[in-house]
C-alpha cells in the first residue's frame, strides 16, 4: 500500500487521507475504515487516479455522499475515491444546467427552483449527490433522473473518459447501465423547463413537510432500504409483517416508514445487515415477496 500511496503523492493527485474511518462520510454513519482516500483535485487527476489505481491492481470505490452505501465494519481493502469540491460546481444556460457529480441532488433543486426551473423538484427529498442519482436513476414523486437528463459525463473504467447520451444510459426502475459498465459519473447536464416560481416552491414545500411528517430524518438512516416491488410497496409489506420497531443491536425498524432502517446510536454494519436479512426472511415466509436491496454493500466481511 506504501507503494500506492507514494506513486499517488508522486502524481499529486489531491488529498489522501491513509486509515480512514468511513463512518463520517456514510449518512448511516457506519463503516470501517479505508486503506487510503483520495479526494483528486479535477476531472484530469481523477483519471490520473484511476489509471494509477488499475495498473497496481488495487480494488477501489467511488464514494459520492454516502447515502444508499452500507460500509462493513472491517471496511474496504483499497481505495477510497471521493468526490471533493472540484466535483461540485453548477452552470446554468437558460433551463439546461450543467452539475458536478458530487454537488447535493437536493441542493441542486433548490437552486433550480431558484431560477424559475421545473422538472427537478422531485429531488428536493433524495439525499445524495448528482453522480449517485444519475448512477440510480433516483426519483421519487412520480418523476426520476431519466426524465430531465440530457446527457452525463463519465470515466470508464478502463480510464476513457466519454460522453453519455440519455439513450446510451439505458435507464430503467432504480437502474442505468452503468450497474455493469463501470465507470464513474463526473458531471451530469439536465433539460428543464421554465415554471411559476411560486408553483415550484409550493411543490417542494409540499414535499418537504411529507418528507418530514413520514420519514425518520432525525437520525442516521440511508433512505429506503428496500426498492418496491412491481405493484406493491416494501414499506407497506414490512409494516404488515409486524416488523415497525424490530430492532438488532443498535439498527431498528423506523415506526414512522418502516422501509427506514435507522441508527439508533451505536448500530453496527452487522446489526443493519442481520436486520435486513431478518425483514427478507419475514415478508418472504409471510407474503411471498422477495424484497432487494436498494442499499450497497461494500467492505471486507
Amino acid at each position: 500500500m506504501q507503494k500506492l500511496v507514494n506513486e499517488l503523492k508522486a502524481a499529486d493527485v489531491g488529498e489522501l487521507l491513509l486509515n480512514e474511518s468511513m463512518a463520517p462520510y456514510t449518512t448511516w454513519k457506519i463503516g470501517g475504515p479505508a486503506d487510503v482516500m483520495i479526494v483528486p483535485s479535477s476531472k484530469e487527476k481523477l483519471s490520473e487516479t484511476v489509471r494509477i489505481l488499475n495498473e497496481s491492481g488495487t480494488p477501489w470505490l467511488l464514494l459520492g455522499r454516502g447515502s444508499n452505501l452500507l460500509v462493513t465494519d472491517k471496511g474496504w481493502r483499497g481505495a477510497v475515491i471521493r468526490l471533493g469540491p472540484a466535483f461540485e460546481k453548477v452552470r446554468f444556460e437558460g433551463p439546461v444546467i450543467h452539475a458536478g457529480a458530487g454537488h447535493s441532488f437536493i441542493k441542486l433543486s433548490v437552486l433550480a427552483g431558484k431560477e424559475g426551473l421545473t422538472g427537478l423538484e422531485f429531488a428536493s427529498g433524495i439525499p445524495g449527490s448528482v453522480g449517485g442519482a444519475v448512477y440510480m436513476n433516483a426519483g421519487a414523486h412520480g418523476s426520476d433522473v431519466s426524465r430531465i437528463i440530457k446527457q452525463a459525463e463519465v470515466l470508464l473504467g478502463s480510464g476513457e473518459r466519454v460522453i453519455m447520451e440519455k439513450g446510451d444510459l439505458e435507464y430503467a426502475y432504480r437502474h442505468s447501465v452503468l450497474h455493469h459498465t463501470p465507470g464513474i459519473v463526473m458531471e451530469a447536464v439536465f433539460e428543464l423547463t421554465y415554471g411559476d416560481r411560486k408553483e415550484i416552491a409550493a411543490a417542494m414545500a409540499a414535499y418537504k413537510d411529507r418528507r418530514l411528517r413520514t420519514q425518520p430524518l432525525q437520525l442516521p438512516c440511508a433512505g429506503s432500504t428496500f426498492r418496491n416491488p412491481p405493484g406493491q410497496f416494501a414499506a407497506k409489506l414490512i409494516e404488515e409483517a409486524g416488523l415497525k420497531g424490530k430492532r438488532i443491536g443498535g439498527a431498528e425498524v423506523s415506526g414512522l416508514h418502516a422501509n427506514f432502517i435507522i441508527n439508533t446510536g451505536q448500530a453496527k454494519a452487522q446489526d443493519v445487515l442481520d436486520l435486513i436479512a431478518h425483514i427478507q426472511s419475514s415478508v418472504k415466509d409471510r407474503f411471498g415477496v422477495e424484497l432487494v436491496p436498494e442499499v450497497m454493500t461494500v467492505g471486507e466481511r
